[in-house]
């Protein structure tokens, strides 16, 4: 007979092995556990949220409404094409689109800002809480779907890089000098983003980086509202005392590191460093500066990635832009752009940029074939530069809030030979205390410098009114403006000491990954887009006749506009001077039933890939690619150069391996020309056909010259015309394209 010990022993042990037994589930989860996280090469870029919890669906579009009240065409995920902010609905199902779609992808996530809703309603102003609250949502929703718990302690499992937007803080634009209770406030909103050893930094000047791939990438994050224009609180980068100097060292510094320890960046921020020949964003000083450090960080920096703009564009600049002798000596000829461009003046910016890459001088053909062994280039201008490390890029994305449709951007970059890094993810876990301090020891510190004036913001029970809004009225933006270029403008500043100037990089190292392909190398990006005007499924019929103009029938705007139909378009009204707040393509409509119907199912959809456009033909995203699709759409009509990658541009066209040829496009151009041949006047015809010899080949040359013009000509709009439709997002019809050409 079994003893009551072995019983009890036989029990114990059974027990153990039914225990032990692993349901199917449990079994899943230690195998992912144990799969060895790898990269994926590509990150998401999101920009200018801007959610409103006062948004009302249906209610007006027009500057009374807001889309907080009336009745009107305001959808349930918001209102394209107006200047209303993103309600919740919109919010919440763009991140749960994330979450199934992206979020398992990805290595890391740019925020480039503005997650608070503008202070456009007089009727309801912005108070800190309302700003704080909105931002504290949107970064918890971030953690709840990057982060998991251990120990009770939520965990990013995937870096992500926020900044701070011009309507983040409060009133909108103006940040006084650190450190201050905004940054007291963020340090806090953004406690699982910002590195433990970087939060003294954030906390002095709202700055810091992280290793998105340990020992590889570091991110940026720059406070771009110290080198605002706009931001009244501060005076530019040449001062000592100026918190945009102090960012300026401290950036500097910290690329020196990471040259040291064989690092690259990606530098992000709110506003983009745009400049053209009569407007700017950024003090004058603070773009010298940021111009001369990417010169010579040009091995370090592969990209600059920012919004604000809501546009979807990209910035070229130059090392002939920097001037240090006299930094602020050229700003007093740009003014300061809008806050929010309208369509008429993004299309005016954009016609400027236009003319800007006019001036480019295009990459020469195969850069590795042009390069000799002594390192010198083909003959001819900037013959040592065949990887246009002279230049610069900034990639401005569009915006989440609908002032045209919602846009995502997911890029992709170079990871060969980065399959089995250390990820983010895994440092955070391993690391130690040592680690972070002797990292800590590294940082600049900045507080020995010269003080600005002691400012900070006791009382902040404050709420943001109307008179704060330095928008509405061009008196006081003109008066804010002089008052402060007086200051900063009052002297010639004095020639910057050559210690100021980073060192360049050494001549024997090769280009770095925004010229030449390599390791984390921009491959290309996809952006998605969600058509609201699809999916709000809103039936809409006009609104009463007195809603359908914004001038009154009696004044002397609304006859000049009302003869034609087409005058009452929505590109019309907003391209009108007097025009200031844009209640969109349905601003004159209302829904047709007391209850619509329910909206379609919300998803974002691919707007374009720069892997698949045909025709902005970009092979990666270096600056030798981007200086081609510039001049391709900006240069001489009639100047020849040979492109890169196997193509050449001659006579308007593109040939290469990939080129189709056969085209129905093609074939309508050739159809054109020998209509145009057939409608030469016959005496002219006539005429040539008595001309002989040198002159009559001259004249037949002179004819083919001509029309080999017009053709590029056409090449250049088409390519034009398809880079503005990507600037507002696919919201312009053709004929509405073509009016800004």
């Amino acid at each position: 007979m079994m003893s009551l010990g072995r019983l009890l022993v036989a029990a114990l042990l059974c027990h153990g092995v039914i225990a032990e037994q692993p349901r199917p589930q449990s079994r899943e989860a230690v195998a992912v556990r144990s799969a060895p996280r790898k990269l994926h090469g590509r990150f998401l870029h999101i920009s200018d949220i801007h959610p409103d919890e006062f948004y009302k669906v249906h209610s007006s579009t027009d500057e009374d409404g807001g889309c907080h009240r009336g009745k009107g065409p305001a959808g349930p995920y918001g209102a394209e094409t107006t200047d209303c902010d993103s309600p919740f609905s919109l919010v919440n199902a763009t991140f749960d689109w994330i979450d199934a779609n992206l979020k398992d992808n990805i290595d890391f996530v740019v925020w480039t800002g503005d997650s608070a809703r503008h202070d456009r309603d007089e009727g309801l102003p912005r108070d800190v809480d309302q700003v704080l609250g909105t931002n504290s949502w949107i970064a918890d929703k971030f953690v709840d779907m990057f982060a998991h718990k251990t120990g009770g302690k939520k965990t990013m499992t995937v870096p992500v890089i926020p900044t701070f937007g011009n309507n983040d803080i409060l009133p909108h634009n103006i940040l006084l000098p650190g450190p201050n209770k905004w940054f007291q406030h963020y340090l806090h909103i953004w406690r699982h983003f910002i590195p433990e050893e970087q939060r003294h930094s954030f906390s002095y000047g709202g700055w810091f980086f992280v290793e998105a791939i340990p020992n590889q990438l570091a991110v940026f994050s720059l406070n771009t509202l110290y080198f605002f224009d706009r931001n009244a609180g501060v005076d530019g980068c040449e001062d000592a005392s100026e918190p945009g100097f102090k960012q300026m060292e401290w950036l500097k510094v910290q690329l020196l590191f990471l040259r040291e320890r064989g690092m690259k960046a990606i530098l992000t921020g709110h506003v983009p460093p745009a400049r053209t020949e009569s407007k700017m964003l950024w003090d004058e000083t603070c773009f010298q500066k940021y111009t001369a450090w990417m010169n010579q960080f040009r091995d370090v920096v592969i990209v600059g990635l920012y919004g604000h703009m809501n546009i979807d564009h990209f910035l070229i600049h130059g090392e002939d832009e920097v001037d240090l002798e006299s930094p602020s000596a050229d700003g007093g000829v740009r003014v300061a752009m809008d806050d929010e461009l309208s369509v008429q003046s993004a299309s005016d910016y954009l016609t400027e940029l236009r003319s800007i890459w006019a001036t480019l001088t295009p990459p020469p053909a195969s850069p590795e074939k042009q390069v000799g062994k002594k390192g010198r280039g083909r003959k001819g201008k900037h013959s040592k530069d065949p990887w246009s490390e002279r230049y610069y890029l900034s990639l401005v994305s569009p915006s989440v809030v609908p002032n045209y449709f919602p846009t995502l951007r997911v890029f992709e970059y170079n990871i060969t030979g980065l399959e089995n890094t250390v990820l983010w993810q895994d440092a955070q876990e391993t690391e130690t205390d040592q680690d972070i301090s002797d990292r800590t020891q590294k940082h600049l510190e900045l507080r020995h410098l010269p003080d600005a004036d002691s400012v900070d913001i006791e009382d902040f029970d404050v709420i943001e009114t109307d008179d704060d809004n330095d928008n509405n009225t061009p008196e006081s933006n003109k008066k804010d403006k002089t008052n402060k270029k007086k200051k900063k403008h009052g002297k010639k500043p004095k020639k910057p000491p050559a210690k100021d100037l980073p060192p360049p990089p050494s001549k024997s190292a090769p280009p770095g990954p925004a010229y030449s392909p390599q390791p984390l190398t921009l491959t290309g990006y996809t952006q998605y887009f969600a058509n609201l005007t699809h999916i709000n499924n809103l039936t809409l019929v006009p609104d009463t006749p007195s809603t359908l103009w914004p001038f009154s029938p009696s004044s002397p705007q609304h006859n000049a506009n009302t003869d034609d139909e087409d005058d009452l378009s929505w590109t019309n009204w907003l391209l009108h001077p007097l025009g200031r707040w844009r209640k969109g393509k349905h601003g004159n409509k209302k829904p047709a039933h007391p209850k619509p119907p329910p909206p379609r199912k919300f998803e974002y959809q691919v707007e374009y890939s720069t892997f698949e456009d045909k025709i902005y033909r970009l092979g990666d995203l270096t600056l030798n690619s981007y200086v081609e699709l510039a001049w391709r759409m900006g240069g001489k009509v009639g100047k020849k150069w040979e492109g890169i990658d196997g193509y050449e541009y001659r006579d308007g066209d593109w040939e290469g391996d990939d080129v189709e040829e056969g085209s129905e496009e093609d074939e309508d151009e050739e159809e054109e020309e020998e209509w145009e041949e057939e409608g030469v006047d016959a005496d002219k015809k006539k005429g040539k056909k008595g001309k002989k010899g040198k002159k009559g080949k001259k004249g037949k040359k002179g004819k083919k010259g001509k029309k080999d013009k017009k053709k590029q000509k056409k090449k250049q709009d088409k390519t034009w015309l398809h880079f503005l439709r990507h600037a507002f997002v696919n919201t312009l019809e053709e004929d509405e394209l073509e009016d800004f050409l």
